[in-house]
């Protein structure tokens, strides 16, 4: 009977082991792909300061191409929307800069604060652009993000690759990691305490 037991709780730490192990080295290659993938996003956002932008100016630029739309080329699908530039004043100071919605902003067409998703109804894309701009103007002053050391002029409404950004990603790889090593741990715990009872027996 005790070396029936003895053999279950054998296999129990075995399984238990494997079990952590497989875990840790699960979350490992996950910290890897983030590394590779999520990371270069995150370093490549410089607008690490927050301060008070005072909005200074907003405008239309009508009839902004697509180009980034996956539906096809824009001469073929003529696919347009609404540019919205918003100018703002960086800490109550005199200096004008131009503002973007996120980080995806400045890349995708640096000219536009805001972006709408491409749709063919342009209409209701100028509504929901304009519903926009009479927001920046309801509240004048608003907390924006800025590159310290000036390597980008460009100012971010909101920093999308942020610590927050990272820190959702990494939770996950991370808590696995923590699991099991703990796992093993108690393993290796539950091991120690059979080997000091059969001694002291």
């Amino acid at each position: 009977m005790a070396k029936k037991l003895f053999t279950a709780q054998k296999r129990g730490e075995t399984r238990a082991v494997c079990l952590g192990i497989g875990m840790i080295v699960c979350s490992v290659m996950m910290f890897f792909l983030l590394g590779v993938t999520v990371l270069p996003s995150y370093l490549k956002s410089v607008w690490t300061e927050e301060t008070i932008c005072t909005l200074n100016n907003t405008s239309f630029k009508e009839k902004v191409c697509c180009s980034y739309s996956s539906n096809g080329e824009c001469e073929k699908t003529s696919f347009y929307y609404p540019c919205l530039e918003v100018l703002v004043n960086l800490n109550y100071s005199e200096d004008i800069f131009m503002l973007h919605h996120t980080e995806i902003t400045t890349e995708v067409n640096p000219e536009c604060t805001y972006i709408p998703r491409c749709d063919k109804n342009y209409t209701e894309l100028k509504i929901h652009v304009e519903e926009i701009q009479e927001r920046f103007k309801r509240k004048g002053t608003f907390n924006c993000s800025y590159d310290p050391r000036g390597r980008q002029k460009n100012i971010i409404l909101v920093r999308k690759y942020g610590p927050r950004f990272l820190i959702s990603y990494f939770f996950w790889p991370g808590s696995m990691f923590t699991g099991g090593l703990i796992i093993l741990i108690m393993v290796k715990i539950t091991q120690y305490l059979s080997m000091v009872s059969v001694r002291s027996s």
